[in-house]
């Protein structure tokens, strides 16, 4: 059985997978920014720069914690084809709620002001998304969780 993780190790996990998730944010916002115009072209390049903003905050942070930052990905595959711009508006959503999920587990395994950080990144993801899709949701970071736990029990 493999031992726990140390709440240091817990933490640098945490921080690389919500680096993993800036790097594909910065990689999907590239395509919405490509299938996006006018106010939704605007949003695109602010969430754009937003994410590569935090995802070099994030790789300090791993080296801070001891780590080597993950590098990115050549390409992501996208979740599905973008060929409009409500395909764009659908990504962005997605990748903002997959980006809240990554940030709450950081707040989960961290403390002291990178949980700050981390918090503060779940809800400006969370804006992110609500304004994308129109809506909110409830509790930020948790939703796709409970969808996989969904997808997992009915496969």
């Amino acid at each position: 059985m493999k031992p726990e993780p140390s709440p240091a190790g817990r933490a640098l996990e945490a921080a690389q997978a919500a680096l993993a998730a800036e790097h594909a944010a910065v990689y999907g916002y590239g395509v919405i920014g490509a299938r996006s115009a006018g106010a939704r072209a605007t949003q695109a390049r602010e969430s754009y720069g937003g994410h590569l903003a935090r995802r070099d905050a994030l790789a300090r942070t791993v080296r801070e914690l001891g780590g080597a930052p993950r590098p990115a990905e050549a390409a992501y595959a996208l979740p599905f084809e973008v060929r409009s711009q409500a395909d764009a508006e659908r990504l962005a959503a997605e990748i903002e709620d997959r980006v809240a999920g990554a940030y709450s587990d950081l707040v989960r395994a961290s403390e002291g002001p990178l949980r700050r950080e981390a918090a503060d990144a779940l809800s400006a993801a969370a804006v992110r998304a609500a304004r994308w899709r129109g809506v909110g949701v409830a509790f930020p970071g948790l939703t796709e969780r409970a969808d996989e736990a969904q997808r997992a029990r009915h496969s």
